[in-house]
């Protein structure tokens, strides 16, 4: 039987994420086999497993810095928000359907065998878990019937370490308030709190922390400094979005209401002189080396939305001149035409962007799967790409066919199943050999691939970069969950989390 610890927060954002991977990482380094759970996810940000099953891409973070291969029971409920009130249900890696917020939280604990069968699954893995709450257990109208915080920690007897974030300001009120709107029983689970995201001199802080000491009743067990890490972080939450800054080479990404699994282009952003900037309007898009659209939870709605608010006639103002690049749902709305026959979205059909010769027909099926192999023959101004190997997976809703103008079938499927791994389909580019489009996400991760793309923009810019030679993005991530277990080694009582680990658990 698995050891276990629960990391839960005061709010949604306190850190819980990098604070189960850093753990990780931690006891991955002093010998043990650790893994991460959650039970339920909420995000747009998906990944598949080699089983071709979906889960978070949290939990793949968290992995990856336990030195683990990414499993499906590590999460084994999935929320993909397709509304503002309602998500796609996702059971240890498939649908289960579409529910209303309403309906699931009436519904939920119908999914407490999964959660717990999931469970004793990784335990088969681990010699510890460690385990991510979300948002905050004093939620005082999600707590009745609560399968993922004080209700995930009581299934499996987890004591609870409780995050405040004091970046955000009211660190001590979030703490102290957390712990007054628990019960007694709950209250008895905190083993210790956590201030988490702090700038300056933390000594400065410890007449609140002796008082949040004195009344909490729960030891503070560290000051943890805010940290610069390139890992991904909460989709919902990510300042990613923010950012303005206009580098030498300047990728711009559509930020469409539905954007999913926008983690494709995180490896841009650890390149010096490369900015990526998520635009939402006209204005904000300006003058960019290279476009990017994103993947989309509804591709239809989304393109309809570009279509109301002017981004598709830039970006189709701006073909030929700068590369474009569709992954996924932007793929699709590159084409011809998006069908929807079964309404999968919203049903009818509409008319694509009409930059690449294909069109897509949406499938009450979706199409998941890892894929790996070489990039071969690819045309046009990313011709050095050809003979690139990459890894990736897809996920998505639909067939992609090419089509001639009448909309027939008139070159065959462009699908994953239906061509071999290293086949030049796997990225489809258009005449003019600046629109590109491709279903795998992860493409630009391995080896040289990000790289030579950013060399290729430089040299039609004209311009030279300081570094033209960047690593592989995975060896990049290493080191930064290297960085991550330092500081918590640093600035957290390790002893008194393991003491916390030693203690008996009830079966």
């Amino acid at each position: 039987m698995a050891k276990v610890i629960m990391i839960q927060g005061t709010m949604s954002g306190a850190g819980k994420s990098l604070l189960v991977a850093g753990l990780c990482r931690i006891f991955r380094q002093d010998g043990y086999r650790v893994a991460p759970f959650k039970s339920q996810n909420m995000a747009l940000n998906s990944y598949i497993t080699k089983e071709g099953l979906e889960m978070g891409r949290a939990q793949v973070m968290q992995a990856e810095a336990a030195g683990i291969e990414p499993l499906v029971c590590m999460n084994p409920i999935l929320l993909k928000p397709t509304s503002h009130t309602g998500s796609q249900v996702i059971v240890n890696g498939e649908v289960r359907g579409n529910l209303s917020a309403r309906d699931y939280f009436a519904h939920k604990t119908e999914l407490i065998p999964d959660i717990k069968a999931a469970f004793r699954k990784l335990e088969t893995y681990a010699d510890i878990i460690v385990i991510e709450g979300a948002g905050s257990p004093a939620e005082i109208n999600l707590k009745q019937n609560d399968i993922v915080n004080m209700g995930m920690a009581a299934m499996v007897d987890a004591p609870v370490l409780l995050v405040g974030d004091i970046d955000r300001g009211g660190v001590f009120a979030q703490l102290l308030g957390t712990l007054m709107l628990l019960t007694e029983e709950e209250r008895e689970r905190i083993k210790g709190l956590i201030i988490n995201k702090f700038r300056g001199d933390s000594t400065i802080l410890e007449p609140g922390i002796q008082m949040l000491t004195e009344r909490g009743q729960v030891p503070v067990l560290g000051t943890v400094p805010y940290m610069e890490l390139t890992l991904e972080d909460e989709d919902s939450l990510t300042d990613r979005f923010d950012a303005k800054h206009v580098g030498k080479i300047d990728l711009a990404v559509i930020h469409y209401p539905r954007i999913s699994n926008f983690t494709d282009f995180d490896v841009f952003e650890q390149m010096p002189e490369v900015s990526v900037r998520y635009v939402t309007n006209v204005r904000e898009l300006g003058t960019p080396d290279l476009i990017f659209l994103p993947g989309s939870k509804n591709t239809m709605g989304d393109l309809k939305w570009m279509r109301q608010n002017g981004l598709e006639a830039a970006v189709k103002r701006a073909a030929g001149k700068v590369p474009i690049f569709g992954i996924c749902g932007g793929y699709q709305m590159l084409g011809c035409e998006i069908a929807d026959p079964d309404s999968v979205e919203e049903g009818g059909q509409i008319r694509g962007m009409e930059l690449l010769p294909v069109r897509t027909v949406l499938q009450k099926e979706k199409h998941r799967c890892q894929t790996d192999g070489t990039l071969d023959a690819v045309e046009g101004i990313f011709s050095g790409l050809t003979g690139c190997k990459f890894a990736g997976y897809e996920i998505h809703m639909g067939q992609t066919v090419y089509c001639d103008g009448d909309g027939s079938d008139a070159k065959g499927t462009v699908d994953k199943a239906a061509r071999p791994a290293n086949s030049a389909e796997n990225v489809v580019s258009d005449s003019t050999g600046r629109i590109y489009g491709s279903y795998i996400h992860g493409l630009f991760d391995m080896g040289e691939i990000a790289g030579r793309m950013i060399q290729t923009l430089a040299r039609e810019k004209g311009i030279s970069l300081e570094d033209g030679v960047w690593e592989d993005y995975r060896t990049i991530k290493e080191r930064q969950y290297d960085k991550l277990a330092d500081t918590l080694r640093e600035y957290l009582r390790m002893e008194d989390i393991y003491g916390m680990l030693r203690e008996a658990r009830i079966s």
